[in-house]
């Protein structure tokens, strides 16, 4: 008769479909945030993971490994001080080192981080599984005022190859000192890789040299303005410091020594951090929030299976006759029981589906969103392993939930329904 109950518990449900579509609801929610937590974690650490690979060493002012990590690769924040261009070039000319990346950083082009480097950033710059950057349109910057821009700057911005942009001084979205007496032409576009690359405008060493002639201290001067782009095209544009630079090694054997040499530098103080290292420590920064919403999640779960409970409780003495009734018709005690968990159960599974079908549609239609904004990719957007966990946990403690009510009906349902109250 199981599979009849089974039947039974589902018009049940239809009959009254207002409270078990309110905890349908509330299980939806809970699965929602449960899975989606876990995504965008996995997702999150996933992009911080990838954003840089292939490097041994990323080398800047002596400050916190995951400063360093965090304005020299993700881009934000700001760094405590410069490294000298004798230091970048003492340091390249080790010969343990194969390739080094200068950095430079300090301006912006509405509110997107420029990027002064040099061919090495197109040639050995790695993310992901050791992949390559590739320019989709265009070419890697050859004339001092050329500029490529990552994928989600050109996209958002909507800019094309040769058209003309202007750098401003600082960061932020809106800036009030423009070096638009240098305007600069788009010469290529960067294809995607879902790291902080994409929203990023690059521009040469030079180029971040040439549009500060004349300035000091952050201040221009009156020669800036006769600092025409003929006349510092005429000029020695090598730079007196970099930002940071990102080191790749001949043999990951001496990264460790080398480490040690960099960060007891005599010439100036410098952090030499180890991506992966600072990676982690990074994430263990971000875990806090993740733990955080988790609890979270875990706390409405309980919440909507405590629900279906109080549902179920509550109905008890309103179904009394029901239950009388269903064991005057030939079922028994423990058919009166099954359709009580079923009830629980259905009600677990259907919220569970539910919420997973809201979630995977609504990171389908953010993952652009996350991509543009925080340069996270949304990988895995498929249900898997830990999607069943979740809908068979949810399920299975709905129904013991509901054994304790279901319990009591198995007890009183024939004596109590049918009894006459006087």
């Amino acid at each position: 008769m199981k599979p009849a109950v089974l039947k039974l518990a589902m018009r049940s449900l239809l009959n009254r479909w207002v409270a078990a579509a309110l905890t349908v609801f509330a299980i939806a929610l809970s699965v929602f945030l449960i899975v989606g937590v876990e995504r965008i974690r996995e997702s999150a650490r996933a992009s911080f993971e990838n954003t840089i690979s292939g490097a041994d060493l990323i080398v800047g002012a002596r400050s916190s490994q995951v400063n360093l990590i965090l304005y020299s690769i993700f881009h934000i924040g700001d760094a405590t001080n410069n490294i000298t261009w004798e230091t970048f070039n003492d340091l390249s000319s080790r010969e343990e080192i194969a390739w080094t990346i200068p950095i430079s950083l300090g301006d912006s082009h509405r509110g997107y981080r420029v990027v002064g480097t040099n061919d090495s950033y197109l040639e050995h710059y790695q993310y992901g599984r050791d992949q390559h950057l590739e320019v989709a349109e265009g070419v890697w910057f050859e004339d001092i005022f050329d500029v490529v821009l990552g994928s989600e700057v050109a996209r958002r911005l909507e800019y094309g190859i040769d058209d003309s942009i202007v750098v401003s001084h600082g960061l932020g979205e809106v800036s009030f000192t423009e070096h638009d007496d240098k305007p600069f032409r788009v010469a290529g576009i960067l294809a995607p890789t879902g790291t902080p690359v994409d929203q990023s405008v690059h521009v040469s060493l030079a180029a971040i040299e040439a549009i500060h002639v004349g300035w000091q201290s952050g201040v221009q001067t009156p020669l800036a303005r006769m600092a025409t782009p003929e006349r510092v095209r005429q000029l020695s544009l090598e730079p007196e410091s970099i930002t940071a630079m990102i080191v790749g090694l001949k043999s990951r054997a001496g990264v460790l020594r080398l480490q040690r040499d960099i960060n007891n530098y005599a010439q100036e103080p410098l952090l030499a951090a180890i991506p992966a290292l600072a990676l982690t420590q990074l994430w263990q920064v971000v875990g806090v929030v993740e733990r955080i919403l988790l609890a979270i999640s875990l706390c409405v779960a309980a919440v909507g299976l405590v629900v279906i409970l109080v549902s179920i409780m509550s109905t008890l003495n309103e179904r009394r006759r029901e239950m009388a009734v269903l064991r005057a018709v030939g079922a028994g005690p423990g058919d009166v029981f099954f359709l009580l968990v079923s009830e629980a159960a259905l009600i677990a599974f259907f919220g569970a589906l539910a919420g997973l079908g809201v979630l995977y549609a609504a990171l389908a239609v953010g993952e652009p969103i996350l991509r543009s904004i925080g340069g996270i990719s949304l990988s895995g957007l498929n249900p898997d392993g830990f999607d069943l966990i979740v809908v068979g946990g949810i399920t299975v403690t709905a129904a013991l939930l509901a054994a304790f009510p279901a319990w009591r009906a198995y007890r009183t349902s024939l004596s109590d329904g049918l009894a006459v109250k006087v």
